[in-house]
Order: structure tokens, then C-alpha cells, then sequence
């Protein structure tokens, strides 16, 4: 896929280009990070309740487990690490 930049000043490409990889940098560093977090988070939940994320998530969406703060704090670190993961893996694909 390529992707158009349009830049409103007068800057030359390699000026506008190291500027966008930077910012790519950043927002993966940013993304490992907050993905390291998540993935901490829904661990302590697994050896804590004995299952994976993954049969949890199974049984938590189907209504099967009960209201406990845990388990809504365990579904938002599954989809926050979820969310991460799929940016990173956008950020990673990108060349400039």
C-alpha cells in the first residue's frame, strides 16, 4: 500500500521523513510498553484463577463467570494487550 504525505511548509523530504520516523519510534516504544503492562496485568489474573486469558475470555463473554471487579479488570488487560499488539504490529509494517 503506499500512503501520500502532504506537508503544508517548505521542508525538505529527508527533513519531513526523519520526522515521521522518530514519531513511528516513539509510538512503538510507546505501544511495547503499554502492551508489557497489559500482558502483567492478565497474568497475575491467570495464576490466580487457573486459566488461560484465552478461556476466560471464552467464558467471561459468554456470561458463564460472575461480576467480580477481577474479572472486568482481567477482560479490559486481555483487550488492552489485544489493542497494543495490533498496533505494534501496524507500526512494524510501515517503512518511510
Amino acid at each position: 500500500m503506499t500512503l501520500t504525505v502532504n506537508v503544508k511548509k517548505d521542508f525538505s523530504m529527508q527533513e519531513v521523513s526523519s520526522v515521521i520516523r522518530s514519531a513511528l519510534a516513539l509510538d512503538g516504544r510507546i505501544a511495547k510498553h503499554k502492551k508489557a503492562k497489559y500482558a502483567q496485568t492478565y497474568k497475575i489474573f491467570e495464576k490466580k484463577y487457573g486459566m488461560s486469558s484465552g478461556v476466560f475470555m471464552k467464558k467471561f463473554e459468554s456470561g458463564e463467570l460472575d461480576d467480580r471487579d477481577d474479572f472486568f479488570d482481567w477482560y479490559a488487560a486481555k483487550k488492552g494487550i489485544d489493542r497494543w499488539a495490533k498496533k505494534l504490529n501496524i507500526l512494524s509494517g510501515i517503512s518511510v
